[in-house]
């Protein structure tokens, strides 16, 4: 039993390339600021911990924003919503480069520019689930991560080119760019009438409460910041069980297929950018190389999954996404454990490892995506892709934490593989190993449950009115 696609696009094709267009300006901003983290903690004598600020907020608010604008969507015409999304972030970015003075005014920027760029990707992946039926939808979500590969690729580089050039400020102009789509897309895209349902305002708020506190205690540290946590996360569950209009339905976390595949994103994506904040380090204190050698150590990987990511998606339409994800955990499983054997011999071995983590993550990424957008009814479909997105943004903060806080621990000064390499090399073998490892298990555990949820679902034509497929609910045939 397919599930109905509703158009309200004229000609939902030719919406593609401003959906690219879009995306590649919203997450840009994601990495753009990066390099100029020392001028801007220089010009208003900060901290590392206080200069983080700027980069945390912008991370909690572009998170917890995609989910709103998830929700917004499952109510309100994708139209308006992008259309306010895309003018709140060009708001923001021009208050931040008239303010640029104040920090406080440049941090309150960055948040604002985190709510009215979620809006992008959130609303992107519901449109390409709307508007295009699942046997088309892996080339385009191929495509746009093939694009949010290259905004973060090219991220740092246009951040150093115009810094180096003008000043730090003028890359909050960067994004004024992104007008440019809005009257094509507006003319593609027809007005929908508003649905059922409201807005949880309350639960929105607590949400972003659980969001801010754990990144401030993933960054910071501290038990406070933990207590914190517990508590507003408990009360957002509270709140969630209680509230008529729940932000996040629980019926949506019940959704067996699409718990899963959260969780398994989750702890794939935590992994990689794990793996991703360690390599830099490793190159240095195991082959002591600079930043322009990793860089060229990086590239190949990096620029390879912008190719991969279309052909991930036509690789998912042809085969199906279970096959892309699986040929993508090998891919990744295969670098983890070139890059655990081989870190001491050469940064050429850490190349090729890192070439297939790339094109693994890029195979998972696309199909992933294309198998969680399969599980979700029409209505939850925006909340549903606005919490994917939420995922994929806490993984890299608490990847990179983890990392972070097992290096500093000093616990992993041993070798867990019976070969002789360098002794500085012993934490970041241990750990390329043990996350290979991790990344077998939970495709193993992935795929078992999908097995599960396949066999427990009733037989062809005996589903009740409005049940999922069984496959579709398998998330991934």
């Amino acid at each position: 039993m397919e599930k109905e696609t509703v158009t309200t696009a004229k000609d939902p094709r030719k919406l593609v390339p401003w959906l690219a267009y879009l995306i590649f300006f919203a997450v840009l901003n994601e990495t753009v600021f990066n390099v100029s983290t020392p001028a801007i903690s220089a010009q208003f004598r900060l901290t590392p911990s206080g200069v983080s600020w700027m980069m945390t907020v912008f991370m909690v608010f572009f998170g917890v924003g995609g989910v709103i604008f998830g929700k917004l969507s499952d109510i309100f015409s994708l139209r308006s919503l992008i259309r306010a999304g895309v003018l709140l972030y060009v708001g923001a970015s021009l208050a931040g480069f008239l303010f640029r003075s104040s920090y406080a005014a440049v941090v309150a920027a960055r948040a604002l520019q985190g709510i009215g760029g979620s809006a992008i990707p959130a609303l992107v992946f519901v449109v390409i689930a709307r508007h295009f039926e699942e046997s088309e939808r892996g080339g385009i979500f191929g495509l746009i991560t093939s694009v949010v590969s290259l905004a973060i690729g090219f991220g740092p580089v246009i951040g150093g080119l115009v810094a180096s050039r003008l000043h730090w400020s003028f890359l909050f102009l960067i994004p004024v760019l992104i007008l440019f789509a809005l009257p094509f897309i507006g003319a593609i895209l027809r007005a929908e009438a508003r649905k059922k349902g409201g807005v949880d305002i309350l639960g929105a708020i607590l949400a972003t409460a659980v969001v801010g506190s754990l990144v401030a205690f993933l960054n910071l540290g501290g038990l406070a910041f933990f207590a914190a946590f517990a508590l507003l996360a408990a009360l957002f569950a509270a709140r969630m069980l209680r509230a008529k209009d729940p932000f996040i339905k629980p019926s949506l976390l019940t959704n067996a297929a699409f718990r899963g595949g959260l969780l398994f994103a989750f702890a794939v994506f935590a992994i990689v950018i794990g793996i991703v904040f360690l390599v830099p380090l490793m190159l240095s204190r195991v082959h002591g190389i600079g930043a322009a050698q990793i860089g060229l150590v990086l590239f190949p990987g990096a620029i390879s999954s912008v190719v991969f990511g279309p052909i991930a998606g036509k690789l998912a339409d042809r085969r199906g996404s279970s096959f892309v994800i699986g040929t993508g955990l090998a891919l990744l499983v295969g670098g983890m454990a070139v890059m655990s054997l081989f870190l001491g011999f050469s940064p050429l071995a850490i190349a090729f490892a890192m070439l297939l983590t790339y094109v693994g993550f890029a195979l998972f990424q696309t199909a992933i995506v294309n198998a969680i957008s399969q599980t979700l009814p029409p209505e939850e479909m925006g909340v549903g892709m606005g919490l994917f997105n939420l995922t994929g943004t806490l993984s890299g903060a608490i990847g990179a934490a983890i990392v972070g806080r097992l290096l500093d621990g000093g616990a992993l000064e041993f070798s867990l593989l019976p070969y002789d390499s360098p002794r500085a090399g012993y934490p970041f073998s241990n750990l390329a190993i043990t996350f290979a490892l991790l990344t077998g298990l939970a495709g193993l555990a992935y795929f078992r449950t999908r097995g599960v949820a396949r066999r427990a679902a009733p037989p062809v034509g005996q589903e009740s009115p409005g049940a999922p497929d069984a496959c579709l609910e398998a998330a991934g045939c």
